[in-house]
């Protein structure tokens, strides 16, 4: 049983409020789904019904490149024959990022772990017995793991045999950026796109940044964040669960093949770019504050926006 975005919870509270005073700015916004997870588009623009629907095709080009579930994507057919030549330009920029984010966290952050992640999910969804997998499951699987199992070139990437990449950890943020070029090359400059992951193109076109707010817990934080120019992605430990309970985190450690210890409710980055922003705060999640402080080093422009602390069982 897998249990989605329980914990994380991300609400752009600038669509929802009315405009400042001074700026009756009409605003327009679509919502719909963005590899699997909730997706909005907000702007104030004379032809927005055409710029949204440029967008919504954006998305789901996108999606043709990095869904793990649907047939014919450039990232199923990886998974599914090992193999991919002249991938798209998409896909080998998102796995140019992922191998520095892997470099900068030591290796927490790794696509790699899918096979583990698929041992998981039908363990506990589909076992007789659902429950955690076998240490020796576990054991066989990790076996095939590991980044440097894999060969980007850029006419070929290549898995060794019973591989298989996620890019669940990045691509929603990585979309984000695709879908702001694009608005960007329009001459937009005061849009919010959310893909699961929050990309602010200039401010609120009612005037100040957009103000997003964050939720931990299921209960909001105070206050809000404030978005201009910028890339918000934030990850829970507990976010999606593979158990009923919602104790197992869908998180997992490549080290140890299991679902990580829940140090965060919540772990929020900001950066300039989503696709950035969504690894490290993924990564981030397995990490403690030390060592996140040290990945931070290797992306100057990042900054932590929360860093919520587990409560206490």
């Amino acid at each position: 049983m897998i249990r989605r975005r329980r914990l994380l919870s991300i609400a752009a509270a600038a669509a929802l409020v009315p405009a400042r005073p001074g700026h009756a700015t009409a605003i327009s916004q679509w919502r719909g789904v963005a590899l699997g997870a909730d997706a909005s588009i907000t702007l104030a623009h004379p032809d927005a019904e055409r710029i949204i629907e440029l967008a919504r095709a954006e998305i789901a080009r996108m999606e043709a490149i990095f869904s793990l579930h649907q047939p014919g994507s450039a990232l199923a057919l990886l998974n599914a024959q090992g193999r991919l030549h002249a991938p798209p330009f998409e896909l080998l920029d998102c796995l140019g990022l992922a191998a520095r984010v892997h470099a900068a966290t030591g290796g927490v952050f790794d696509p790699t772990v899918q096979p583990l992640w698929a041992l998981h999910a039908a363990h506990y969804a589909g076992a007789a017995e659902p429950g955690a997998p076998s240490s020796a499951a576990v054991a066989e699987t990790r076996v095939r793991t590991g980044w440097h199992r894999l060969r980007l070139d850029p006419d070929d990437i290549r898995l060794q045999p019973g591989m298989a990449l996620t890019l669940n950890g990045i691509a929603q943020g990585y979309i984000a950026d695709r879908v702001a070029r694009l608005l960007r090359g329009m001459g937009l400059e005061q849009v919010l796109v959310n893909t699961g992951e929050h990309l602010a193109l200039g401010g609120d076109p009612r005037g100040g940044p957009w103000q997003v707010r964050l939720r931990a817990g299921g209960e909001l934080l105070p206050g809000a964040v404030a978005l201009e120019g910028a890339a918000l992605a934030s990850s829970a430990m507990r976010g999606t669960t593979f158990d009923a309970a919602g104790r197992q985190g869908h998180i997992l450690d490549p080290a140890t093949g299991r679902p990580g210890p829940a140090h965060w409710q919540l772990v929020s980055v900001i950066a300039p770019e989503a696709g950035l922003a969504d690894a490290l705060s993924t990564a981030f999640c397995l990490m403690g504050r030390p060592a996140i402080e040290r990945a931070l080093r290797a992306f100057p422009t990042a900054r932590l926006a929360a860093l919520v602390p587990q409560r206490p069982a």
